[in-house]
């Protein structure tokens, strides 16, 4: 049985899991097992997960661009748009802090230029 990226946005993506074992195989796998059970949790939908994950990562400052770009990419593969994902950075910036929103703005850019291109 073939899992869909809208029914598991881990389960779903091949090139995200094989991103995952890239770092490192038994990492990858452990990543994509775990992960994949909260992602196919059934109350909350794959897009505001992915939301989630992004204002998450603002939190954390995690918005490096490896994992950041890959959190970018996998909301909108879940139909978020390029405008949902700045004004959740606007957002999240107010209450994360504009300290951790800048960097995350910064990415953000790159990573729509990248799309673009």
């Amino acid at each position: 049985m073939t899992t869909s990226i809208k029914q598991n946005a881990v389960l779903g993506d091949p090139e995200l899991q094989s991103g995952l074992r890239g770092i490192d195989p038994a990492w990858g796998d452990l990543c994509t097992r775990v992960a994949g059970e909260v992602w196919g949790l059934p109350n909350i939908d794959q897009k505001t997960k992915s939301l989630i994950t992004i204002a998450i990562d603002i939190v954390n400052c995690g918005t490096e661009p490896a994992p950041f770009f890959a959190h970018l990419d996998m909301a909108m593969k879940q139909g978020a748009t390029a405008e949902e994902l700045h004004e959740l950075i606007l957002f999240t910036s107010v209450y994360a802090g504009f300290n951790k929103g800048a960097p995350a703005m910064v990415h953000f850019n790159e990573f729509i230029a990248g799309r673009s291109k």
